[in-house]
């Protein structure tokens, strides 16, 4: 329980052991330093004592009590270490947040180099590291399934459900026909079978969460319905099924697996709105003018029948072509769509749209193809549909607090301003590589940004300018307290469309239905929602993490057979001991030491950005594209490492 001076959340562990605790009721982030982590770990639910706070300087305080750790068990490498000149088996953990190295007593030389699973037997002092003991071996660092093992098993991840949550999938599963006959029998939800409505997904997508309908009205309008998964009318808040939810909190997508946020049988399935069959679903339906302006809309649940599902490359040869079938639906909702995308940006939504990197796999997981995922227009169609959901729903809660005189309750995803001393280091970096960028006492305008990307649209240096620009962005966060959402220039906005892979998603799904009802949420359903709101928040980060890990495994994997090769690359960081360069074939990060440049002798000068050789005067610059042999791959590391040729 809270006290005026403690306060309780999950803490996050950066560097080499400074944690902050996020708070509802704080504006910052309280900061824990290394000697006042206790037996703290990243991610823990932590108690924390505030200290005595000082004018000028962040809130800091000291974890009391931990409360909930966040991982039962730990994943890693075994190596030797020297202790008092005795050799030791240490354990590296593949989390770079866990600040801790542990001693390992019962390892053998045999377990050298293997990439295991342990947990902590003794810890005793919070300052010495702890000592754990082995209780499984994935097998050897670097092989392909024991690397996807290790990143899902150090995330915290599952593929497997208990026991009981797959039973009671199956339960509902084997009594589909009779929930489905008490939904249809619900006098409140509408039944728009007849109208015509399609999916456009990944070729690869199993779960179909959004669908979207068009049909046209009498007056010249159009009536555009976004259909969404109704996951709520068959996941009962607290059941079994939904608990597992709350934990998992999200979908993983790795390189070569999913890890659902639901059964399969629910995610893939009695949940998915796939084609042909009639599915219930949760909708937000509005009459748009030609020029998408909103004239009516209506939300509430419904039962919906795909008529087709289309893969995002298929809907767009249909529109190329201008030949194949809901032509016409296809044609009017693409132009809808634009002027949609058109006026948002008007509004000053940023135009964030980076590369994404894919694999083909052999059948042993290994990487034989690398490419860069395209992006057809059919995918920001069915984005700016989404996000008129996502902005109108959440907008919808606004209107009705305003008309009943109550604040209700809803969760957002929200996205704060940037933080001003970052936009003034982004800005110094961008002016220092020879590009105009306003600010004015550390606040910059979302249309400077946009300017900003599409000046380096195409350029070598694209991608490293929009890295540093997002990374200049705060982390957009779900919450029941609405700030709006600052890259997508909107006062309200949430996340409605995804339930079967985001819980935040079914959040909002019931309690935008019991605001539909006229119900009440009190106070602690309130908090409740929040609590769940910063672990949703959480947990998508450590799911994003683990993908961009199982990303860098395979870049790595994948550039092993070409050492010796050049390549043409972008320099993405500058540091005292080398420039980092990211290769143009697979966007993978590697490193050129300084010392492995031998034409001179060149020194990091940090303020212009560059490094800058002795004699020669000759200097490279963040964001020029440069030639570099790859000399060395470490997979279980997942470093690369260049020389540098011009």
């Amino acid at each position: 329980m809270e006290t005026p001076n403690t306060i309780e959340g999950p803490i996050m562990v950066r560097g080499k052991g400074t944690g902050f605790v996020n708070h509802p009721d704080l504006t910052e982030d309280v900061v824990i330093e290394r000697d006042n982590l206790g037996f703290a770990l990243d991610g823990d639910i932590v108690k924390i004592q505030l200290k005595k706070k000082i004018p000028g300087k962040r809130q800091e305080g000291k974890v009391i009590e931990v409360i909930k750790p966040a991982f039962r068990e730990l994943i890693g490498v075994i190596k030797e270490k020297k202790v008092d000149g005795k050799p030791m088996f240490q354990f590296v953990p593949d989390n770079l947040r866990l600040h801790i190295r542990p001693l390992v007593p019962t390892a053998t030389a045999n377990d050298l180099g293997m990439k295991v699973v342990v947990e902590i037997t003794k810890w005793t002092e919070p300052l010495l590291d702890p000592l754990v003991a082995i209780t499984e071996t994935l097998g050897h660092a670097g092989d392909h399934e024991t690397e996807m093992q290790a990143i899902i098993r150090s995330g915290g991840f599952s593929k497997e459900f208990p026991e009981s949550v797959q039973k009671a999938a199956q339960e509902l599963f084997a009594t589909k026909e009779q929930i489905f006959a008490d939904a249809i029998a619900d006098p409140k939800r509408r039944d728009i079978r007849g109208v015509t409505t399609m999916t456009i997904d990944p070729v690869d997508a199993k779960d179909f969460d959004d669908a979207l309908s068009l049909q046209k009205l009498p007056n010249g309008n159009f009536e555009v319905g976004i259909h969404i998964a109704d996951v709520s009318h068959y996941v009962r808040d607290h059941d079994g099924i939904d608990e597992e939810a709350r934990e998992r909190a999200t979908s993983v997508y790795l390189v070569d697996r999913v890890i659902p946020m639901l059964p399969e049988i629910l995610s893939n399935d009695l949940c998915s709105l796939r084609p042909n069959e009639d599915r219930l679903s949760f909708s937000a339906i509005f009459e748009l003018t030609p020029d998408s302006k909103i004239v009516t809309e209506w939300y509430g649940q419904t039962i919906m029948h795909s008529d087709k599902r289309f893969s995002y490359e298929e809907a767009q040869e249909v529109l190329d072509t201008q030949n194949g079938p809901l032509l016409e639906e296809l044609n009017i909702m693409m132009t809808l769509g634009r002027k949609l995308r058109k006026e948002r940006y008007a509004q000053g939504a940023i135009a964030f749209e980076s590369s994404e990197i894919k694999f083909e796999l052999d059948e042993r997981g290994a990487p034989i193809r690398a490419y860069k995922k395209e992006r057809v227009e059919t995918m920001l169609m069915i984005e700016d549909f989404m996000l008129l959901a996502n902005r109108q729903v959440a907008t919808h809660i606004y209107n009705l607090s305003k008309s009943t005189g109550k604040d209700l309750a809803f969760v957002y995803r929200i996205h704060d301003t940037p933080n001003p001393d970052k936009v003034e280091e982004l800005g110094m970096f961008l002016r220092a590589i020879g590009y105009e960028f306003e600010t004015h006492n550390g606040i910059v305008k979302a249309t400077t940004i946009n300017k900003l990307l599409k000046e380096v649209a195409g350029k070598p240096e694209e991608n490293l300018i929009k890295t540093a620009s997002i990374r200049t962005m705060a982390k957009a966060v779900y919450s029941t307290k609405n700030i709006g959402h600052f890259g997508l220039a909107f006062k309200f906005y949430s996340h409605f469309t995804s339930p079967i892979r985001r819980y935040p998603d079914l959040m909002a799904h019931r309690m935008l239905r019991k605001h539909l009802d006229g119900s009440f949420i009190g106070p602690k359903e309130v908090a409740e929602y929040e609590r769940m709101s910063i672990k949703s928040s959480q947990r998508e980060m450590e799911a994003v993490t683990a993908e961009r890990d199982s990303i860098k495994f395979k870049q790595v994997e994948y550039l092993m057979n070409k050492i010796g090769e050049t390549f043409s690359g972008v320099i993405t960081g500058v540091t005292d001991w080398g420039i980092y360069v990211q290769e143009e074939t697979c966007l993978a990060d590697g490193m050129v030491r300084l010392a492995s440049i031998k034409s001179d002798y060149f020194e990091h000068e940090a303020s212009q950005y560059r490094i800058k050789g002795q004699k020669t005067g000759k200097v490279y610059r963040l964001g020029d594209k440069v030639t570099v042999k790859l000399i060395a791959a470490d997979k279980e590391a997942r470093q690369l490492d260049f020389e540098l040729i011009t």
